[in-house]
């Protein structure tokens, strides 16, 4: 059974359709890729499936919980997170605060060694500040918020923007070992080659519309489909 079906889902702000009946589907274990242009409908579909915005039409199956016309907390709370775009940590309090305090309504928590293990560097920060941070500290600090909760599936939109190759490594890694260990993966992102690296399975959206589906390593292989609906 998939962990998440999406079908038929139709999303606007006001009065300006943004999804047009879309449909997907993640199965658990995967890594996934929603790949587009800006302006696609790829941040949506996320904030859709969380329930920050309030799909019009359509149902989003998840873990056999169906998630349209819920909250965004009960959404969390079956075991879908998002780790949005804008990290949005709170700065006035120290990285071990942020992660404690996103774990305070968790069924099941992650300790704080696991999620040290899995970024050693904040542990060597848990005491410094959400403004102290760089912007990748910061993007691993969002991630692992996420993960203190133990979620079932993780949605990264943008985690690798405007960060240093040598950090777009590092967060590399720690996706592979979160994957390796099971976790399921559904990414946005606009580093194409580190997206297909990552992900098994890609969506391409253009328009609010699903375009392509395929494997990857299929994707990558088709230099016509990156050109007609990535621009590359």
């Amino acid at each position: 059974m998939s962990l998440l079906e999406v079908k038929g889902l139709n999303s606007y702000y006001g009065d300006s359709h943004i999804l047009f009946d879309v449909a997907l589907e993640v199965q658990p274990h995967e890594v996934v890729a929603l790949l587009g242009r800006n302006g696609a409908g790829k941040s949506t579909t996320f904030k859709s499936l969380m329930g920050m915005v309030k799909p019009r039409s359509g149902s989003i199956k998840f873990d056999g919980h169906e998630l349209v016309g819920r909250a965004p907390h009960e959404i969390a709370q079956v075991g879908l997170q998002l780790v949005p775009e804008e990290r949005r940590i709170f700065g006035s309090l120290d990285v071990e605060e942020n992660i404690i305090l996103a774990g305070l309504s968790a069924k099941n928590k992650w300790s704080l060694d696991r999620i040290y293990d899995l970024f050693p560097r904040l542990g060597q920060r848990k005491r410094s500040s959400g403004t102290a941070l760089s912007g990748g500290e910061q993007q691993m600090l969002a991630i692992a918020r996420a993960l203190v909760r133990d979620p079932k599936m993780i949605l990264l939109d943008e985690p690798f923007e405007g960060l240093a190759p040598v950090i777009v490594k590092d967060l590399m890694t720690a996706c592979r070992k979160l994957a390796a260990d099971g976790l399921t993966i559904v990414l946005v992102e606009q580093n194409l080659a580190a997206t297909l690296a990552l992900a098994s399975r890609a969506y391409i959206v253009n328009n609010g519309h699903i375009v392509h589906e395929g494997k990857t390593a299929d994707i990558k292989a088709d230099p016509g489909v990156l050109h007609r609906y990535l621009g590359v």
